[in-house]
């Protein structure tokens, strides 16, 4: 629990920083009513230091000096960002922004943290449980309010199992099994691939160069929720999908009776064809565990951290990697 020593007053600020681009907020610091919100399109640059400061500065610092003008030039109480890759990615956002955002607004009190545990406190709150954040990667984030625990989020290569990316992957090879002949592959996937990118011998020459090689495997994944209800390949990717979701949740779940588990990100937005055999995982792998709608997305929860960092409430765990506090 953080302590302060003076009541909140002022605004808050609350930042989501993703690979699709730059959100920032403006909300009460008592409330976390948000007043006004922007967003850019430019993905702050990754470099070999990792996150770049300076060019999350550049983005961020004016969009503040913006919002806060509209807003009275009230001041900042506190301020949380969220950021992709924070983990592993972010020290030189830890090492310079705290010193930036005191120079700029006075604010002291600041929340660096992963884009995970912005998701779950956009999700859930402050209370425990676990959250699956998917689009096209993959991550689960449970905690019992005393610890994180962390399940997958490894990238494409490695993990990121039933995520956009891997249900692409796994479509696209389907694909080219039929193309092939082989056994266990799909001639509705293979149309659809082709109708998407080309001649089926073309695509490991259109997809290995590529930079957003998970991007473009996660584009495919709609696809294959469309051809599931009438092709079993299709309907099988997404059960074993569902089965490796629900393999996250369990591994980051606390263990308490009656847990809180909660999906955010646009992969569940495919709907039936997945969160069907999802469902069913979790009901064998989690029986006693309740699921629930996520209340917000990651910048409501980034906005909930400043909240609850300004007004001393908050009660999420700090952890070196996945959120660090500075000034409280």
């Amino acid at each position: 629990m953080v302590s302060l020593n003076a009541p909140a007053s002022g605004l808050v600020v609350g930042v989501d920083s993703g690979g699709s681009g730059l959100r920032v907020a403006l909300a009460e610091a008592a409330s976390g009513t948000v007043l006004e919100a922007v967003s850019s399109r430019e993905p702050v640059r990754t470099g070999p230091d990792g996150i770049s400061a300076g060019h999350f500065l550049e983005q961020v610092l004016p969009a503040v000096v913006a919002l806060r003008e509209r807003a009275g030039a009230r001041p900042v109480a506190a301020v949380a960002v969220g950021a992709a890759g924070m983990a592993t990615l972010g020290d030189e956002l830890r090492a310079e922004l705290p010193r930036a955002f005191e120079e700029a607004w006075g604010v002291r009190r600041l929340a660096l943290a992963a884009d995970a545990v912005t998701a779950y406190a956009g999700a859930l709150g402050q209370r425990p449980g676990v959250v699956v954040a998917g689009g096209t990667g993959l991550i689960a984030l449970g905690t019992d309010l005393t610890a994180w625990r962390r399940a997958d989020g490894w990238g494409h290569l490695l993990g990121d199992c039933g995520s956009g990316a891997w249900i692409g992957r796994a479509g696209l090879e389907a694909a080219m099994r039929a193309h092939d002949g082989r056994r266990g592959g799909s001639t509705p996937l293979l149309d659809r691939a082709e109708k998407l990118f080309g001649p089926a011998a073309g695509l490991p020459g259109l997809l290995y160069p590529r930079t957003d090689r998970p991007a473009m495997l996660a584009s495919f994944a709609p696809e294959v929720g469309r051809c599931a209800a009438a092709d079993p390949v299709a309907a099988g990717i997404l059960a074993r999908a569902g089965a490796h979701i629900a393999e996250a949740a369990e591994a980051a779940c606390p263990a308490e009776p009656g847990a809180l588990v909660a999906l955010t990100g646009g992969l569940f937005r495919m709907g039936e064809p997945l969160l069907a055999p999802l469902r069913s995982a979790l009901g064998e792998l989690l029986p006693e565990a309740r699921t629930t709608e996520a209340a917000g997305d990651p910048l409501a929860g980034a906005v909930a951290l400043a909240s609850a960092l300004a007004t001393g409430t908050l009660c999420l765990p700090e952890d070196p990697s996945l959120l660090r506090l500075f000034g409280a």
